[in-house]
Order: C-alpha cells, then sequence, then structure tokens
C-alpha cells in the first residue's frame, strides 16, 4: 500500500465513522418524524395554551391564572375523586376477571379457539358503540339488566342506574370492565405461556399443590408483566372519556364527571381551552408520577427474580 493511499484511508475514517453512527438514526427517522408530530408538537401547544385565557372572541396571556383556579374549583376537585372511583374500579375487575381468563384459556379443552375469539371480541368493539350499547341494556324499556336486577333483589324496581348519582358511575365501570378484560387476558395469557414448563413439573415432583404452584411460580413470572399492563391500563383508563360521555355525558349532578370529561366539557362546550388545556397538565403530572413510581416497583421485582 502506498503512502498516498494510505493517507487517503486516514482521510476517510472520521466520515466513516460519522456515517455509521448516523446510520440508525436514520433507520428511526421514520418514527421520530411520528413522534415528534404526534406528541411533542401537541405536548408544546397544550402546555402553551394552559397559559392563555381564551374566550369566543379573543385570547389573552394570564400567565399561572388558570393554575391558581384550579385549586378553588370545587367541579375539578370531585372530578378527581370520580376518577379515582372510575380507575380503580374499573382495572381491578379488569385485572382479576382477565387474570382468570388467561390461566382458563392456557388450559387444554374443546372449543378453546372458539372462547379465544369471542373473549377477545369487545376490544375490537368501538368505544362509541360499547357505551351506546350498554346504555341501551341498562334502560328499562328496551333493555333487561334492569329487569333482571329487580329479579335479583339488587334494585327495588326495574330502573336504569345511570340516573341515580349514588349508581350512575357503577354504569360506564360495568362497560369499561366488559371492555378492558381481554387486554388483560391477551397479555397475561402471552406471559403465562413464556413460563417453561419443566418449572412445573419439578414443583410437582417436589409435591407442591395447585395454590402454591400459582403463587410460588405463576405470579412471581407474571409480576413483571402484571406491573407493565397495570401501569398502561390505568393510564388509558385515566384518560378514558368517550365512555362516559356517550353514557352519562358526566352526570347526573356531575356523578360520573372525571377529569378526562371535564377536559372534554371544558374545551368543546365551554370553548376555554386555556382551562381545559391546564386541567390537562395537571393529569399529565398525576400519571407520570404515578407511571415512574410503577417502573420502579417493575425494576424492583426483576432484580428480586
Amino acid at each position: 500500500m502506498t503512502l498516498a493511499s494510505r493517507e487517503q484511508m486516514t482521510a476517510k475514517a472520521p466520515i466513516r465513522r460519522w456515517s455509521m453512527a448516523a446510520e440508525p438514526w436514520l433507520y428511526l427517522s421514520p418514527a421520530l418524524v411520528c413522534i415528534v408530530t404526534v406528541l411533542l408538537v401537541p405536548l408544546i401547544i397544550g402546555i402553551s395554551y394552559s397559559f392563555w385565557k381564551f374566550s369566543a372572541f379573543k385570547s389573552q396571556f394570564a400567565g399561572l391564572d388558570q393554575y391558581r383556579a384550579m385549586a378553588s374549583d370545587t367541579v375539578l376537585h370531585d372530578a378527581l375523586v370520580n376518577t379515582l372511583w372510575w380507575t380503580v374500579g374499573s382495572l381491578f375487575f379488569q385485572f382479576f376477571l382477565g387474570l382468570g381468563l388467561a390461566l382458563l384459556l392456557n388450559r387444554p379443552f374443546y372449543g378453546r379457539r372458539t372462547v379465544q375469539a369471542l373473549v377477545f371480541l369487545p376490544w375490537a368493539v368501538p368505544t362509541f358503540l360499547t357505551g351506546l350499547t350498554w346504555s341501551w341494556l341498562f334502560n328499562p324499556l328496551i333493555g333487561p339488566l334492569p329487569h333482571i336486577f329487580y329479579a335479583l333483589g339488587i334494585q327495588s324496581e326495574p330502573v336504569t342506574i345511570l340516573a341515580s348519582p349514588q349508581t350512575a358511575m357503577w354504569g360506564p365501570i360495568i362497560a369499561n370492565i366488559w371492555f378492558g378484560i381481554p387486554f388483560f387476558a391477551i397479555t397475561l395469557l402471552a406471559a403465562r405461556k413464556s413460563i417453561p414448563s419443566e418449572i412445573y413439573e419439578a414443583a410437582s415432583i417436589d409435591g407442591a399443590s395447585a395454590w402454591q404452584q400459582f403463587t410460588k411460580v405463576t405470579m412471581p413470572f407474571l409480576a413483571p408483566t402484571i406491573a407493565i399492563t397495570v401501569m398502561l391500563r390505568t393510564v388509558w383508563i385515566a384518560t378514558f372519556a368517550d365512555l362516559i360521555y356517550v353514557m352519562t355525558q358526566g352526570g347526573p349532578a356531575g356523578s360520573t364527571n372525571t377529569i378526562a370529561t371535564y377536559i372534554y366539557v371544558s374545551a368543546f362546550k365551554a370553548l376555554d381551552k386555556g382551562y381545559a388545556s391546564a386541567i390537562a397538565m395537571l393529569l399529565l403530572v398525576l400519571l407520570i408520577i404515578y407511571a415512574l413510581l410503577v417502573i420502579q416497583m417493575r425494576r424492583s421485582l426483576l432484580k428480586d427474580a
């Protein structure tokens, strides 16, 4: 190799290193453009809106006034409590019913494929149609549920539970449970199938009962998946407005008004995009704190495993 060719290769080395470093980012560029366009740009716009006061004909800079107004907003305080009830009530039943369904579908039985298809069907139904269907089911004129509740002694008369502030939240919660069970069933079934069968064979040889195998083998292996699925589903439920709005529109008397529905009403009914953005920022901060706690818990579970 001549001296000139060696110098030429040395000169091209930085360019080659730069191209090798830039190559992965080139492949990721379509996804990065989508993330920036779909997530970061709306987030920045939403944050900027929270510092402005909007009315029908004009807008003016409000600084932190929107955030100060939230401290004395009793409707927002009630919405926070309703959001907690709505999220915890939906998540509790979704998780345990989904877990039971995943363990059932993991066992071989006749017609399992048909049952799997039927179980996953609610996840494919649009939420608007889900809310509309359950509203009809709770309607005593055309739906069977009020008459079933009356026959079982749950209600003193066959009326819709959506009309009473004491029971209205259970309507969207029941609809959301039906809608969200397939998510846990799918993810937990996949995680259960990834557990090696040799571990269960060894546990059986050691004399472990079915309950001991579930608590000492199944649940520790499923724990990291459970943590991440519970976190994701919690975020989705807390920001889920369309199901509640279709069924109750936040009523009666604000008993089903959550932060998500309050954001929608403030932005598109009251046309106060600034205050709606400030409430959205509050919800974002609360969910980020929650997500960080769950991620930290998941890391500890993985470390212990």
